[in-house]
């Protein structure tokens, strides 16, 4: 069965400015995919040419065995979409903008009234539907936004930092919801994101980095690559005791930011022998298993936080 998502060499420019490089991936009917990285990596520009905002440039994108540049209405009709900022009218009721969400859609009368009762019920907010939108908590909007989203019957669900400024007890429980509508419909869900922890929910990532590809897999593949554990040590002189380490301990060490990042089987069996040889030099020490962090740190040798937008 072809993939549900073929995207072959894409490229973007803005201007001067490289935003992708020769992007190459493809989505299984069915999956979480989700596009991991800090901002400027090229999460946001995949999104937009993906719901069809930003017409392909070089590189061919194909969605349900169509062609993105010769079939982009077709295409739109089999999609539903939640962008990152809110695009909700405040002022009216929450069944007032799913009606008005429906007409965009074609649909009216009876049939509307079907689909804005059954993803009412799907979302948890029948009981929110008198209220106007400018009453409720971020995390129920972000449902609202959802459930507009869902009206059409999408096969294909994109959705752009979904769970931005919500808590992460709103954001788990966005994540839950969006989990259900996947198992209930075999609905395909693409997800642009900067939290750690929503990627780990993925089935597969794709992880990038200034326009370009670092790694793509599923999560915990991707965390196995780094092999053991990793030790991060803060130093009065990190790149001095990184150069001691490499030459008295013989391991291997990685300067990220101003910490020493050491990523080993058996790394706790260092910290024994880091305290007596160079406890001193230390200023604090850490120890835990690999992280997507990690993955990103392990190809591109900065931090995930490091840039800015």
């Amino acid at each position: 069965m072809a993939p549900l998502l073929e995207v072959q060499n894409l490229s973007y420019q803005y201007g001067s400015r490289q935003a992708l490089k020769s992007l190459t991936f493809s989505v299984e009917k069915g999956e979480i995919f989700g596009f991991l990285g800090p901002n400027g990596g090229g999460k946001t520009t995949t999104f937009k040419i993906l719901s069809t905002l930003f017409s392909t440039q070089p590189g061919q994108v194909k969605l349900f065995g169509m062609d993105l540049a010769l079939d982009r209405i077709a295409i739109r009709r089999r999609m539903g979409i939640v962008f990152q900022l809110p695009a909700l009218d405040k002022k009216l009721k929450v069944s007032e903008n799913l009606r008005h969400q429906g007409h965009l859609y074609g649909l009216h009368g009876a049939e509307l009234d079907r689909h804005i009762a059954r993803d009412l019920e799907r979302l948890n907010l029948k009981d929110r539907a008198k209220d106007k939108v400018e009453s409720l908590s971020g995390g129920l909007q972000r449902r609202v936004e959802l459930a507009k989203a869902l009206l059409n019957d999408p096969e294909l669900m994109i959705l752009d930092e979904p769970s931005t400024g919500l808590d992460p007890a709103a954001r788990k429980d966005f994540w839950n919801h969006l989990e259900k509508l996947r198992q209930a419909q075999g609905m395909t869900v693409l997800v642009t994101t900067h939290y750690l922890e929503e990627a780990d929910r993925c089935d597969r990532l794709l992880i990038l980095d200034k326009g370009e590809k670092v790694a793509l897999g599923k999560p915990e593949e991707l965390k196995a690559q780094i092999g053991g554990e990793v030790l991060r040590l803060r130093a009065k002189d990190p790149m001095a005791l990184a150069a001691q380490l490499q030459e008295k301990l013989k391991v291997r060490t990685q300067l990220v930011g101003d910490l020493i990042q050491i990523e080993q089987p058996k790394a706790y069996q260092l910290i024994a022998p880091l305290q007596e040889g160079f406890g001193d030099q230390i200023l604090s020490l850490t120890l835990g298993l690999p992280t997507l962090e990690d993955v990103f740190i392990h190809k591109t040798g900065r931090r995930f936080t490091e840039d800015k937008e």
